[in-house]
């Protein structure tokens, strides 16, 4: 029997991961949380890979708080970068499949057309910087593996956008959205299913692949569909990223091209809107 390792198993895509393992037990599998595989105590963590002995690693755990990590460099990094490398060399040496999960924020937000795989990176922000550094690190350390980048990703679980905007609407009258930044969200639920259809298809082709739902909107078009889910009664307003100043910058665009990962493993990807509305019933 196969065993799986999902290191950040407590987050978001973690967690779904943890739901629909109950459709696949032909494998065994590991939810590692940061006391099971510690991503920032490199020591520690090749100790606890080599204790655990995986035959697929998908590595979901990463240092996330983009606001947070212009301040925390060395520990974004250290996450998102050494920890990442790490895993690669560990998968390389002991033939481990890897999907490493990366995010839209490599990119700078100048583009106009939907972003493909060779398209240039350009982080504009500490976490977007440290996850292109682990990207790098990945494919130089193990070119087997298989990056994928998300984006604007939402789950029951954890911290997200579509809670924030839950909770707030509930709780006033008015409230106003970013409605320059525009992409794609991604239900954590969706891409924990893709992973799992790369893991049992017959072909590995490692590589970079862009994964988000299907569609094209702003934060605040976001907003207004889950308000429209969830019946509520706030009035919404779409103010510019300026007048919402944040410590990290956001790309303006970040929006994925996902026809190499369609083409490649087969994958049906839902509108976003049907997603989201899988969250609400």
């Amino acid at each position: 029997m196969k065993k799986i390792l999902v290191t950040g198993a407590n987050g978001q895509l973690g967690s779904e991961l943890t739901v629909l393992s109950s459709k696949y037990p032909q494998f065994e599998w590991v939810f590692a949380n940061r006391t099971i595989v510690t991503l920032d105590n490199l020591v520690l963590l090749k100790e606890q890979l080599n204790e655990i002995d995986p035959d697929i690693i998908l590595n979901c755990g990463a240092y996330t708080a983009v606001d947070k990590a212009e301040a925390d460099k060395e520990i974004a990094f250290g996450v998102n970068h050494l920890a990442v490398e790490l895993i690669a060399k560990y998968a390389a040496e002991n033939e481990v499949k890897l999907i490493h999960v990366s995010t839209d924020y490599v990119f700078d937000g100048s583009s106009s057309t939907a972003l493909n795989e060779d398209a240039e990176t350009n982080p504009i922000n500490v976490y977007g910087a440290s996850k292109r550094a682990g990207e790098i690190s990945c494919l130089n350390e193990n070119p087997n593996s298989i990056i994928i980048r998300t984006s604007w990703v939402y789950s029951k679980f954890g911290n997200n956008f579509v809670k924030t905007m839950q909770r707030l609407m509930q709780e006033r009258d008015e409230i106003n959205v970013v409605n320059d930044q525009v992409g794609s969200p991604t239900y954590a639920a969706d891409l924990a299913q893709a992973m799992m259809e790369i893991i049992e298809s017959p072909n590995w082709i490692p590589g970079i692949y862009n994964y988000s739902n299907e569609g094209e909107i702003s934060w605040y078009e976001f907003a207004l569909n889950i308000k429209e889910l969830g019946g509520y009664h706030c009035k919404i307003g779409g103010i510019p990223s300026a007048s919402y100043p944040t410590p990290a910058k956001r790309p303006e665009f970040s929006l994925l091209d996902k026809k190499k990962i369609k083409e490649i493993y087969n994958l049906n990807i839902p509108d976003y809107k049907e997603s989201l509305r899988k969250m609400f019933v």
